[in-house]
């Protein structure tokens, strides 16, 4: 999403008026931020004001008393120096609070939004809303406006106490601001855009670091390093000469600004020296004209600078908003109950993705009774995967309709209907924390029955090695642990879920023979008594199922048990033909 500046300050209020749920408390904060920065903005022409008294009385004997000069400099940058403390520490709170609450509404939207979004935007997509883009946008919006409201009034109580030094140098110095405001908005121009094609730019190298640390293996195997490193080079060189060109935009802006500082105080001097000859112009009025003049020079150039970041963080945070308003939440009925009974019936049911020309599933009809064990089977993409993620509205159905005991799924509310449905995916997903959690995951904690789910599993043996037991943390994805173990620790968490309806999607396909016959009897008695759902390419969970349900194009093409189904010598028997007997053989 690119940055556009507002078309208006109208339009500019409206978008920021946006963030005020998050921003706009605690009322204290941005007080004491107002106060502190008034404070500031008003003691600034006093310092320049000092120079007055110090010059035209100070070295006059017995004009000025001695102790006054550093006693009014130690008040007045004692006073700055707490007004500033107070200002950032408020600032800081502001920001922090509102920047927690954010985040806090943006991931509650990520736990509840439609599944769609997923598909929509990739996970490093959102992780970089959610953690960093907002946190970048509040610090450079937040920063910008309140260096917006202090320059500005510095701006004015500078102007207003040159205006009361000496009105006619004062119409001199007004030249300048249009000039600097020129040049500080064309070169911020610049910076911007090149600062967007260096982001650009670094975004690319990133990538291809994550590509080449990724694909590791292939690209030794490949022998493509060369070709890799040549890509990694050109992209570095290309971010190489972009940085150079912004620094260079970046140090015009300072010499550019004292040349036309330059030229003014050569103006003012010449000016002054006339009005002196005249006795109309004080030594200590003049050096605190100049200085005070001098210190117009940053307060201009801060506020010529505040459009970009005010736009870039506006456009950051505005990608947060969007996730939280734009965003559809996941919807369901009102209908619940603890424990379903099993009993399932698919009635026309079709889905249509819309990127296909075909139905993922097409019509599909079937009645399940409560504990039996349907598998199904046949070759990839046959819809077998988009019919059981139909079950806890991963997706949701095009036509027809769905029913668990009798109730439409959409009646069902979604956490209960979602209790009634364990699942056992060829994608084994593990949170980077303790055994136990990943096994009572979403559940109450009993760490009785975490022990037995685990031995039921067959995995008592590892808990038994693992320094901390079940209290041991997994680490990212359970990586440490061997595809076995995992799919192991995927069916520990379904026994301990103990819903009525089981989902096993090809659970054992990341399994050797050794480690799939070691799992069996957990499968038998994980499947006892539960309606079961069973997608898998070996034999050993579907021979023994109650019904296998052969499937192609979204469609049944034949239904039996195991011995009907080769007797019949159809899709079934050809597929045993291809490849089942083999992994039969090795389930023995």
């Amino acid at each position: 999403m690119s940055a556009t500046t507002p078309k208006s300050p109208s339009q500019l209020l409206r978008r920021l008026a946006r963030l005020l749920p998050y921003f706009g408390k605690p009322y204290a904060s941005w007080l004491t931020v107002l106060g502190a920065t008034l404070v500031l903005s008003l003691t600034e022409p006093m310092i320049p004001a000092l120079l007055q008294p110090l010059l035209d009385k100070g070295f006059q004997q017995g004009a000025l008393k001695i102790w006054m000069v550093p006693a009014a400099l130690i008040l007045l940058f004692g006073v700055r120096g707490i007004a500033s403390f107070l200002a950032q520490l408020a600032l800081t709170k502001v920001t922090n609070r509102g920047l927690l609450m954010m985040r806090n509404t943006m991931f509650e939207k990520l736990l509840d939004a439609r599944l769609t979004l997923f598909q929509q935007q990739s996970s490093s997509a959102l992780a970089n809303t959610v953690v960093y883009e907002v946190q970048t946008g509040s610090v450079l919006l937040v920063n910008s406006l309140t260096t917006l409201l202090r320059d500005s009034l510095t701006l004015l109580a500078l102007v207003a106490y040159l205006l009361y030094l000496n009105w006619k140098l004062t119409l001199i110095v007004t030249a300048l601001f249009p000039a600097v405001a020129f040049v500080m908005r064309t070169l911020s121009r610049r910076l911007y855009r090149l600062t967007k094609d260096s982001q650009d730019a670094t975004d690319a190298l990133a990538y291809v670091v994550e590509e080449n640390v990724l694909a590791h293996r292939d690209v030794r195997l490949q022998a493509a390093q060369p070709s890799q490193a040549r890509r990694f080079h050109l992209l570095g060189a290309a971010l190489q000469r972009l940085s150079m060109k912004s620094t260079t935009a970046s140090a015009a802006m300072t010499p550019l600004t004292q040349m036309l500082a330059a030229f003014a105080l050569s103006a003012v001097i010449s000016v002054a020296l006339v009005q002196s000859a005249g006795q109309g112009t004080s030594v200590g009025s003049f050096a605190a004209f100049v200085s005070a003049m001098l210190m117009l020079v940053a307060p201009i150039k801060h506020l010529s600078e505040l459009a970009n970041p005010i736009t870039r963080g506006l456009a950051a945070m505005e990608r947060g908003l969007d996730l939280i308003t734009l965003t559809a939440s996941e919807t369901g009925g009102s209908f619940s109950k603890p424990k379903a009974q099993g009993r399932l019936h698919f009635d026309q049911a079709c889905v249509r993705y819309p990127e296909s020309t075909t139905p993922a599933l097409d019509e599909f009809s079937l009645d399940v009774q409560a504990g039996e064990i349907v598998a199904l089977a046949g070759a990839s993409g046959s819809g077998k995967t988009t019919l059981v993620s139909l079950l806890p509205r991963f997706i949701e159905l095009s036509s027809g309709s769905i029913e668990l005991d009798g109730h439409a799924l959409c009646d069902w509310n979604l956490a209960s209907l979602r209790a009634q449905f364990a699942l056992v995916s060829q994608h084994v997903l593990m949170l980077n924390d303790s055994v136990a959690v990943n096994v009572a995951l979403g559940q109450e904690m009993d760490r009785q029955r975490v022990l037995e789910c685990l031995q039921a599993a067959n995995l008592a043996d590892l808990m038994a090695e693992l320094p901390n037991g079940i209290d041991t943390l997994v680490g990212h994805n359970a990586m440490q642990l061997s595809g076995g173990q995992r799919q192991r620790l995927a069916i520990a968490r379904a026994l301990y879920k103990d819903a009525p309806v089981l989902i096993l999607d090809e659970a054992t396909s990341a399994l050797d023979a050794e480690s799939e016959r070691a799992i069996q009897d957990a499968l038998q008695r994980l499947m006892q008594g539960r309606t079961t759902l069973v997608i898998a390419h070996r034999l050993s969970t579907i021979q023994h199922a109650n019904r296998i349900i052969v499937m192609d194009k979204g469609r049944i093409l034949e239904s039996g048990s195991h011995a009907q189904l080769l007797a019949a010598q159809g899709a079934y028997a050809q597929l045993y033909r291809m490849g089942f007997s083999t992994a039969a053989e090795q389930a023995r």
